[in-house]
Parts: C-alpha cells; structure tokens; sequence
C-alpha cells in the first residue's frame, strides 16, 4: 500500500500540490460541507476508475461531479432549464446536486452509463479552492468503503481508505453530516431522488411542483441502493420516537437517540445522544461520526430511534432504514 499524505486544506501550498495530484491522475480526498470527498479528474477515465477500486464500489454507481462555476457547468452538461437556474440560484454554492443531460466527453464510468451526470458546486471554502487550482471538474463519491458510514473528518478518511489514497486534505469536521439532496430535471416534473440538507419543502417554495417515492427501479444517483451508510453492526429502528428498546438477554446493546433520553436505561452497554435538545439539523450533522462510535463498541446490536420526516428529518431517516437494511 502507498503512504498516503495527511495535509492541512487551510495551507495553500497544501491546495496547489493537492492540485497537482488531481491533474496527473491522483486520489484526493477532501472536505465538503456535507461529508468527505475522494476527488479525480472527472474527464480522466483511469483517474475514475482508480476511485471505484479505491472503494470498491460497483460500477452501477454512479458519481457526483464537483464545480465551481457556471463556466464549468458548461463543460459538464448540454443545457440547463429556467427551473434548474432556479434551484441553482437559490442554492448554489451549497448541498443541492442536480441531475442533468451530459456532454458527450463526461466518461461513462462517471455515469454508470447514464446520458445524465449528478452535478453539484459544493459552498466549502477548502473544497472550492481545490477545484479552481485543478482547473477540472472533481468526480468524488464520499471517501470511504463502499457501503459503509460516509466519513465527516479526516480520521473517517484515513481509516477507510488510508493507503488507498494520494492525499488526505483535512479541513476539520463537516458543517453539514449528510450528502447533498439529490434532484433529477430530466423527468416530466423534478424529482428528489434522495433527501438530504436542502429539503423538499425548500425545493418546492424555489420551483413549484417537485415529486418524491421512496421506491426506486434503478439505480440513477448515488446512495440509492437498498442497504447503503451501513454500519457493520446490524441496525433495528424503534418503533416510534421516544420509545426505548427491549434488549434480549446477554445481547450488547447500543442505542442511537435523537434526544436526551427522559430516564437511564442500564441494559444498554453504550449510547449516542445526537442532539441533547431534539434539533434535527444537529442530529443530522452528528449521525454519522456517532454511528461510527457505536459500531467501534463491539455491540451486538444498535438500536435507533426514529424522527419526524419533515424538513431533515427525512434525510436522517433515510440512512437509518438503508443502514438497517439486512445484508446479503
């Protein structure tokens, strides 16, 4: 395995080598405000194909593409809808991929030979700079083992994926915690095919009508394969919020709450509370290093406890069930 470098993304010199790797057909992973990004030319078919073995991740899965301008949107797509100015305008830079007609150059391996690409322009300050001194396009999937929780600090990065990687850019922990909200324009109507900070109600007050089924028939975008943000541990979601699990004799158990619980429960041998006050925006940006933790107890279990799905809140639960979801 190679040495893979840990860099500040705040150093400049840091951005221009990280940079430098991206042109000759390295693997940076770097911070965004949602979770952490292992980045490739995304117009270098080899660079494309050294993340899915980085990952190991399926080649039916397709990648989110990263800019930093409408120039290089351009680039990327065949045209953009009034309707799609719109949402980008209202959240770009910002957690918000749009799903749009390619140009023929975007390699299929990007796309999973889709004719559409996922694009996004990410707000990060440190994930901006690294695209403009590349002066390409960035492709990256979340930086971490296909399947498994995606990483929101450094540390997630080099403990999946060190060695696997050229540079590991480290910009703190994400503002955000979840992936970006993923909406489709090529359809009839626009389409939220997963849920994340920028919610449906927000889409709909920018754009009017905008459809959401949590069914899907193919896979179109990434994270929306059945079992995905999965820890190694199994999951079971409760019932309802606020309920409390009934752990089976000699079971380790661990509980993931969306509050402070009201009482102690001394059957559980670990807990993570994501946010003492019951905000959703704080459990959302917490969810993931905290499913981390409970997966590193040696639990036999993890239980979670479910939130409304209004606002972010649909968002959390969306890894919950996928993160439930049994394996094969």
């Amino acid at each position: 395995m190679k040495r893979t470098q840990r860099m500040s993304a705040s150093d400049p010199a840091s951005i221009r080598f990280a940079a430098d790797i991206i042109r000759a057909g390295g693997l940076v992973a770097f911070p965004t405000e949602t979770v952490y990004g292992l980045g490739c030319d995304a117009l270098n078919p080899d660079a494309v194909a050294r993340v899915f073995e980085a990952k190991q991740r399926p080649s039916f899965d397709p990648l989110i593409v990263h800019i930093t301008d409408r120039a290089m949107l351009e680039a990327v797509v065949k045209s953009v809808s009034p309707t799609a100015s719109r949402l980008m305008d209202a959240f770009w830079p910002g957690p918000l991929t749009l799903v749009l007609s390619k140009r023929a150059h975007i390699p299929d391996l990007v796309t999973a030979g889709l004719p559409t690409v996922a694009v996004r322009m990410p707000a990060h300050p440190m994930a901006q700079a690294l695209i403009r001194e590349a002066g390409v396009p960035i492709a990256a999937p979340s930086a971490n083992p296909f399947g498994y929780v995606s990483p929101t600090c450094a540390q997630h990065v080099m403990d999946g994926l060190g060695g696997r990687v050229d540079v590991i850019l480290d910009g703190g922990p994400c503002l955000l915690g979840v992936e970006s909200t993923i909406v489709s324009m090529t359809g009839t109507w626009p389409e939220l095919l997963r849920p994340g900070s920028v919610t449906l109600s927000e889409i709909r007050n920018v754009i009017g009508p905008a459809t959401y089924t949590l069914a899907t028939q193919k896979i179109a975008v990434p994270g929306q394969l059945p079992r995905h943000y999965a820890t190694r541990t199994p999951m079971t979601i409760l019932a309802a919020p606020g309920s409390r699990p009934v752990v089976h004799d000699h079971e380790r158990a661990g509980l993931l709450a969306m509050s402070q619980p009201n009482h102690r429960d001394d059957q559980l041998c670990a807990m993570e509370i994501l946010s003492a006050s019951g905000d959703l925006r704080e459990a959302a940006r917490h969810l993931f290093a905290a499913l981390r933790r409970l997966d590193e107890q040696g639990l036999d279990r993890i239980y979670a406890e479910p939130c409304a799905e209004v606002g972010i809140g649909l968002a959390i639960m969306d890894r919950l069930r996928r993160c439930a979801m049994p394996s094969n």
